[in-house]
């Protein structure tokens, strides 16, 4: 059965900017000022690599972990404002309704992603999901997409689309070797996105069972 893997943060749940607000107080919290804009055009790239990204090797070497583990505590302060997508979820159950197998990709901690899988009510809607204990390295590597087929298909190679709402998602999936459309959720801008190889862009994840249409006859395989 063909399979759509869904990013999580800032594609069903609107958490980009709760995640930009916190790396931005953790960065502060030792001594790293870093700007918003900046931070929130790498939401969705993984912690693994996003300090280095935005501030330089030298703050890699000497802060990156501590600037990881004190965003993961302020994030924690944010999380109860987090709320689902509007549709998420009714999209994810289209979704299965019209035959596509559905698995949540993230490489958040295993809490976090079973907090957002209540949330969705998603335990009954998706087929499987990921977490940092799935991957090596994280967006934009493959390794995220290459678990989530692996968790739900015997040949990993089979047919297949990511959904996502950065240009890490789409840059992950393109090194995957699997087509990518993106949701404006996320915050970041069409041109980008499409830049970036999505192959549509839709305003929300809302949109995509109509988009998608059924999985035998998606244009998107």
């Amino acid at each position: 059965m063909p399979i759509v893997i869904l990013d999580i943060d800032g594609t069903l749940v609107d958490s980009n900017y709760h995640h930009t607000i916190a790396w931005a107080r953790a960065f502060e919290r030792h001594g790293i000022l870093v700007p918003l804009w900046k931070l929130h055009r790498h939401m969705g790239m993984g912690g693994d690599q996003l300090v280095e990204a935005v501030a330089g090797p030298n703050a890699e070497s000497e802060a990156g972990d501590a600037v990881r583990e004190s965003e993961g505590e302020l994030y924690s302060d944010l999380a109860g404002e987090v709320r689902a997508v509007e549709g998420a979820s009714e999209a994810m159950r289209e979704l299965g309704r019209a035959g596509w197998t559905v698995v949540l990709a993230s490489s958040a901690k295993r809490s976090e992603v079973e907090n957002y899988i209540e949330m969705l009510g998603a335990d009954e809607l998706a087929e499987a999901s990921t977490d940092s204990g799935d991957v090596d390295s994280t967006k934009p590597e493959p390794d995220l997409i290459e678990s989530a087929l692996e968790k739900v298909a015997d040949d990993p190679d089979g047919r297949a689309v990511m959904v996502g709402d950065s240009v890490w998602d789409i840059e992950a999936a393109a090194r995957a070797g699997v087509p990518a459309v993106a949701v404006l959720t996320g915050g970041f801008p069409e041109a980008d996105l499409r830049a970036a190889g999505a192959t549509d862009v839709v305003e929300s994840v809302a949109d995509l069972p109509n988009l998608l249409g059924t999985a035998s006859g998606s244009a998107h395989l």
